[in-house]
């Protein structure tokens, strides 16, 4: 099965538009039309259903995405470990992030990962916990950089640093002098929640201790529940790591009993890691370690 074959049904499902796929690789879109259909063709049944809007993965088609995303991935490692042997490295790189890792961790080790390797691209999906095990369900990243993923998630896991789950008081509250925060006084409280039931640490936190707090608010970004919390509408709490660069009027304190979480890599398959993500993991175990973190 043809790998620029899959490549162009990919572009076509991820983008929803023929004409989109055609415009990033650089064809026409009846190219790309006659490569899908003779894809089609090859497996004997349709794989894309097109209408006005658009067009979208059959059922069939979603049931072949990761084997689809696997032939692409195979290609693309085969390319870059021919010229790692003739001592170049390039590839395209794509990496599932948190925001906070994208906007607090990942701009000192890409700035490292440029210098050393200029020939690879990297390509940066950011969301959350749910996200990312979809992603690498799908093969559709080489990589995630966040929480272990949950559940049934097939992929090797490679932990690299330690964050403390921290709680956020307005500075008015009578607590915020306090020494620790008590888990259960998320309950007590008016509570705002970040992207819920998406799998985030604080759906893990409340899930595991069985905690159900008075959410008054949610809000889809951790800044926007900082900034929620500092206003005085109620508590939250999130990773120690997300308020490093951020000021203003909120108070944090540890959990009592304290919280943490790591973070880290993961990969669908180490073994079978590209020679660019096999780099990527090196470099941010590097970064890390001379920042100390």
């Amino acid at each position: 099965m043809d790998a620029v074959k899959c490549g162009a049904l990919l572009s076509a499902a991820d983008l929803g538009s023929m004409t989109a796929a055609a415009e990033k690789l650089g064809y026409t879109q009846s190219g790309i039309t006659r490569m899908v259909r003779s894809l089609e063709e090859e497996l004997g049944f349709p794989l894309l259903v097109r209408g006005k809007g658009g067009v979208e993965l059959t059922e069939n088609g979603k049931l072949m995405l990761p084997a689809l995303r696997e032939i692409v991935r195979a290609e693309e490692n085969a390319r870059q470990l021919g010229a790692e042997i003739c001592g170049v490295a390039t590839g395209v790189l794509t990496i599932g992030s948190y925001y906070s890792v994208s906007a607090l961790v990942m701009p000192a080790v890409l700035s490292r990962f440029e210098a050393l390797y200029p020939g690879i691209r990297v390509r940066i999906q950011e969301g959350g916990n749910r996200e990312m095990a979809e992603w690498l369900g799908e093969k559709a990243v080489d990589c995630c950089f966040g929480a272990e993923p949950a559940g049934d998630v097939c992929c090797d896991w490679i932990p690299v640093f330690r964050d403390e789950l921290v709680a956020w008081l307005p500075k008015s509250s009578p607590r915020a002098a306090e020494r620790a925060f008590p888990l259960r006084g998320l309950e007590a409280e008016p509570f705002i929640q970040t992207s819920p039931d998406r799998d985030t640490d604080q759906d893990r936190l409340l899930r595991e201790y069985d905690l159900h707090p008075d959410i008054r608010f949610t809000t889809r970004d951790g800044f926007s529940t900082y900034n929620m919390v500092a206003s005085g509408l109620g508590v939250s709490f999130n990773q120690k790591l997300i308020s490093r660069a951020w000021s203003g009027g909120v108070a944090e304190l540890p959990f009592d009993p304290p919280q943490y979480i790591f973070l880290g890599i993961a990969v669908p398959s180490l073994r079978e890691a590209s020679p660019a993500a096999k780099k990527f993991i090196a470099c941010v175990k590097e970064t890390l370690a001379e920042q100390g973190t």
